[in-house]
């Protein structure tokens, strides 16, 4: 039964794909309005359908974090809806084209953007994912297959009848965005499968459902893992704004992959910076996890040895650790970091060029808030996610990233000799 019904879902958005791949731009953008309308008219309906998710998240005894993610508040339907506005104001990519060459023979060389077909997103306690994730693959011309986890269903569900509504109105197909009707596991692996039908999987969430997802698939992966985002506070760091940037990055919100879980301070300025980060810190009842040159600064704190980092807390918490020098912190970095968000901070440009060009990451930062790695803080509009994967995305993914390129070939009857 799972084996044919995921082979129906894709099969149906196989062939909507085809009439959304064709789309004008303005035909594109007067759907997504009709998506945005349709959201902000729905939101009584979708909030009161979320609070049946909340109920049953918190008798499964969802995280803090997770409820965080979970939960849509008026403000953040509005921010659904204002989110596909941003993505009407950006470019389509698609059908952008620019010459390679001109061949000797007369021949012009060209590449063109084109969507990708049909993506399956796997994400779990995000409904908002829903809306994002439909709009964005919409303007790139796909269509999208949105598996959300159990904790979410009936929100994502809600907020795609309101996608679907502005798609009829438009007399497109609804499996352009399909929500699939049942968190059931056996039917996601039984779509991790349809490799004829799906060209790109991009899994949300947590560890094992992003292992499970690479390792099931046999279609190609873009994962979006955790994000074990440090801060390091250089020799020459301003301390005042170190501070800042610590506690926007670790305390504004907690339940978010750009959020800050390791802190790296040079020895040079541990004695006046540690003082000062655990007085802020414990203002904001922040849970301290330091190594043993750092934990007498904190009162609370707990010891943990040189082989316990890389956790990706979601919560008020964090790990300290006091480093030699600038390449001690890039030898921890590149141990415990995710590949998601590194920051330093440093007065020094020469130490802020070769910490962006030495981290390998998706996103380097020189003396900003890691909160500011996001799609739409970046200028892309709402994000699918943030790709932790090297090919073919790596960072936020906006439009562009959603398709691929073609070439075009075109002459006056060449053939070849």
């Amino acid at each position: 039964m799972s084996q044919q019904l995921a082979k129906e879902i894709s099969q149906r958005a196989a062939k909507a794909a085809r009439a959304v791949a064709t789309l004008s731009e303005a035909d594109k953008n007067s759907v997504l309005q009709k998506m945005a309308d349709a959201i902000r008219a729905r939101q009584d309906k979708i909030i009161e359908v979320n609070k049946k998710d909340l109920a049953t998240g918190k008798e499964k005894g969802l995280s803090d974090a997770m409820m965080d993610r979970l939960e849509l508040t008026p403000e953040r339907v509005e921010g659904m809806a204002s989110a596909i506005e941003e993505i009407i104001a950006l470019k389509d990519p698609v059908g952008d084209s620019y010459v390679l060459d001109e061949r000797p023979n007369g021949m012009k060389i060209e590449k063109m953007r084109i969507p990708l077909g049909v993506i399956c997103m796997i994400y779990e306690a995000r409904p908002n994912v829903t809306a994002d994730a439909g709009a964005l693959c919409f303007k790139s011309g796909n269509a999208v297959i949105l598996r959300c986890g159990r904790e979410a269903i009936e929100s994502s569900k809600a907020i795609a009848e309101a996608l679907h509504e502005a798609l009829e109105a438009s007399n497109l197909p609804k499996d352009v965005i399909t929500v699939v009707p049942t968190p059931d596991r056996e039917l996601m692996t039984e779509l991790l499968q349809q490799k004829d039908y799906i060209d790109l999987v991009i899994p949300r969430g947590g560890e094992g459902l992003i292992h499970f997802v690479s390792d099931t698939s046999k279609i190609p992966v873009i994962q979006h893992y955790k994000g074990v985002c440090h801060l390091y506070v250089d020799k020459d760091a301003d301390l005042d704004k170190a501070l800042a940037i610590l506690l926007n990055g670790k305390t504004q919100r907690t339940g978010v992959c750009n959020a800050l879980e390791g802190l790296l301070v040079h020895q040079d300025v541990a004695d006046k910076f540690l003082p000062m980060a655990a007085k802020a810190l414990a203002e904001k009842n922040v849970t301290i996890h330091a190594d043993k040159r750092s934990v007498s600064y904190f009162d609370g704190a707990d010891e943990i040895a040189d082989d316990a980092f890389g956790e990706e807390y979601l919560a008020l918490e964090i790990a300290v650790k006091t480093v030699d020098n600038y390449e001690g912190a890039i030898e921890h970095i590149q141990e415990f970091g995710s590949g998601h968000t590194e920051v330093i901070i440093t007065e020094n440009d020469e130490t802020a060029k070769r910490f962006i060009r030495e981290v390998d990451s998706a996103v380097t930062m020189a003396n900003v808030s890691s909160r500011f790695s996001d799609g739409g803080q970046l200028g892309l509009g709402a994000e699918i996610g943030i790709s932790t994967s090297k090919l073919h995305a790596y960072g936020p993914m906006g439009l562009e990233a959603l398709t691929t390129e073609k070439f075009v070939v075109t002459g006056n009857g060449q053939v070849r000799d």
